[in-house]
Parts: structure tokens; sequence; C-alpha cells
């Protein structure tokens, strides 16, 4: 959504004594920012499209809110980047209007008073702005939520617990993307540097390891996710909470050493698959399975890899090795499918997909292709209503828009 343009304005001789904090006095020599509003459109006078796009400013509605908000847009825009010294570039003055804070140049004098300013008026606005962004992201209000966090990056720059608040929204975004059959590769990218950014900082909070921990698991990188809990183990704290979950970050590493999961080999594989480069993944994957035949993790990538390349029943067998060994899971059971379904046994994918779906009864991708297989099996009727129950769980999935259309 388009944001307001902010006009600098002086300070209002009327205004000058209201803020007086501890340390803090208003300087009358920075201009103070507020965002302008959207003009209503005047009928008598000009059409609504002649209208939109005009912004105004009521001097009597001007309050210290208004300018509140103004200083949040440039720190949020700006608090993060390398803003210009004083008197270097284009000076701004009062009166002069900016769409684009981190494009205006101001300088870094400015953003560092509107910072002590905003602490000024509003001490506790770290745990106030903190506490809105886990209920947004909670929502599923995700880039609402990264909106309220870049507003603490600009106000607490480089704060490890910012970071890793950014990181935890960016992987749960992607998570839920990923729930809906979507691709997240944007996001994780974006979570992974933030985690990268968090684990740099110092001093690294023990719930950065933990957390970077499970989110490289994710990824498959089994080598760093161990390094991060084994660090996280040798914190020193006594505390209930965190004995728990050393306890589980210590199994955690005995199962990756046990499988041999921080193997070069198998992270190399998964990467290559999840790029595509599928070929590559094979040579890998198969590495890995001749160390260690016994981890159903190396099966099921070499099924994923064979599956991509339409290798449909070497890839079934891969899969049901992985089950064999432990690897039963809705993913499995849905990639077992997927083959059955190419290979032409309809009655077999069926039952794949219906145990996929008592295990993840809300998973758009099992959902989908039991709207595929209807279609393969000609059952527009249960095709179109298992398509519409994606939509419901994901108004934008385009899949099921599409098959729908085709219905």
């Amino acid at each position: 959504m388009e944001k307001s343009p902010i006009i600098f304005l002086p300070v209002p001789d009327s205004l000058k004594d209201e803020i007086r904090k501890d340390s803090f006095e208003v300087d009358p020599s920075i201009p103070l920012p507020a965002e302008l509003v959207p003009a209503e459109p005047d009928y008598g006078e000009q059409s609504s499209s002649e209208a939109s796009g005009r912004h105004v400013l009521d001097p009597s509605t001007l309050s210290w809110e208004m300018i509140l908000s103004g200083m949040l847009r440039i720190i949020s825009a700006c608090g993060t980047i390398t803003a210009l010294p004083s008197g270097s570039g284009k000076q701004l003055k009062p009166g002069d209007i900016v769409s684009e804070p981190e494009k205006a140049g101001i300088p870094s004098e400015w953003i560092d008073y509107y910072r002590r300013f905003v602490f000024a008026v509003k001490p506790e606005i770290y745990h106030e702005f903190s506490g809105a962004a886990i209920v947004k992201a909670g929502n599923g209000e995700f880039d609402m939520a990264l909106e309220i966090n870049a507003v603490l990056e600009g106000l607490f720059p480089r704060s490890p617990g910012v970071m890793l608040n950014k990181a935890l929204i960016l992987e749960e975004k992607a998570a839920a993307l990923e729930k809906n059959g979507r691709e997240a590769e944007r996001e994780n990218a974006d979570a992974l540097e933030a985690y990268e950014t968090a684990l740099s900082l110092e001093p690294v909070l023990p719930d950065t390891f933990f957390n970077a921990g499970f989110f490289f698991m994710q990824r498959r990188d089994f080598a760093r996710a161990k390094d991060c809990f084994s660090r996280y183990a040798t914190i020193d704290d006594e505390s209930e909470m965190s004995g728990e979950k050393k306890k589980q970050a210590l199994k955690i590493i005995r199962d990756i050493g046990g499988q041999g999961l921080d193997d070069d080999s198998y992270r190399e594989a998964y990467d290559y698959v999840s790029r595509g480069d599928d070929e590559k993944g094979l040579l890998k994957i198969r590495e890995f399975i001749e160390k260690h035949p016994r981890v159903w993790n190396g099966w099921f990538v070499l099924g994923w890899a064979l599956r991509k390349l339409c290798r449909y029943g070497d890839a079934l067998d891969a899969f049901k090795k992985a089950a064999e060994l432990g690897g039963v899971s809705g993913d499995t059971r849905n990639e077992m499918a997927i083959c059955l379904m190419e290979l032409g046994d309809l009655k077999g994918a069926r039952k794949e997909l219906e145990a996929a779906l008592r295990e993840e009864p809300e998973n758009i991708k099992i959902i989908s292709n039991m709207g595929v297989l209807a279609m393969k099996a000609g059952n527009t009727a249960e095709a179109a209503a298992f398509f519409r129950t994606v939509l419901e769980l994901d108004k934008d999935d385009p899949l099921a828009k599409h098959f729908l259309e085709e219905i």
C-alpha cells in the first residue's frame, strides 16, 4: 500500500514546552516530520480522480502523535542505512515534502534526534511494538508484523532481540506459505540472512542459537543445526525452561551425529535438488546412502530427485525404503501418491493420500493432490469439492483456481 508523503515543519511555539522529559528537550533547529493525509475530493470543483494523490495538512489537527508517526516512518526507512551527515546533499528545510525518506538524504543527527524524541515520548516502545509484532505474526499478518519490526530495527540498530524477532517472523511466513503449497524461497532466504545477522551480533542470545538450530534443520543443513545446538547446550543457565531445552538440544545433537546427517554430502545433495540440479543431487545423495544406508532421510532425498526426473518407479521404491526405515510422514505418503498416480495406480495413490490427510488434515498440497486424483478418476464433482476446500484455507491458491476453471 502506498504511504503518505512526509512534510517537514518548524517547531510550533505552542508545542515547544510540551515535551520536557529527563534530559530531553525539543530542539527548534531540527524540523519535525508529519505525515500528510489524503485530501477529501471536492466534487463541486473537481472529480475524485483529480483529487486522488493530493495530500494536505490541517494545522488545527497537528499533534505530537502525528509528528511521532512521521518520525517512526523516517526511523523505519532510514534507521538501518547510512544517513548523510549534516550539511551534505540536499539540505532539507521546513516546508519540504518527501515521499521516500530513504532517498531524501536526511542527516544522521536528525535521525538520532528523532530516536531520542521517540524514547522520551514512548519509553516502553520496545515491549509495546515487540508484543504487537508477535500478535500480528500469530494472526498470520506477517507483512504487518515485519513492518512493525522494521520500526524497531530503526530505533535499536543491530539489536540481537529485534533481529531474532525478524528471523522468527520470516520463518513463520515461509512455513505458512509452504504449508499452503506455495513457494517461499525469498522468505527463507530473508530468514537465513536475519539469522546470520543475529548470530553475528554480540552478545548472541541463547534463543538465537536454539531457534536457528531448528531453522537449519528445516533447511536440512544439519551441520549448522548441530553447531547451533552445541553452542546452546554450553550456555550457563540453570532455569527449568533452559534445562528442558538443553535436553532437547542434546538429543538432537546425538540424533544428527548418530545418523550422519551432518555429512556434507547430505546437505549438498539437498541443496542441489532444491535448486533443480537433480542429476548432481542424485550423485551426492548416493554418496551419502553408501555411507549411511539405514538413514531414511537419504532415501527420501533420493526419491525426491528421481521423482523430479520423472523416474516414477525408481522414486517410488526409494520412498518405500524411506518409510520402511522410519520416515513415514505426510510428505512421504504424498510423494508416493504422486508416483503412483503417474504410474496409473489410482487406487494405491488414493490410499496413500487418505493416510496422509489423516495425519495432516489441513495440508493444502495433499488436498490439492486429492483433487487431481479425483480428476484423473473422472470424478469432477469430488475434485471441485477438494479444490474449494483448498480455497477455503488459502483463497489465493493458484492451482485450485486453475483446476476449478478447467472443471
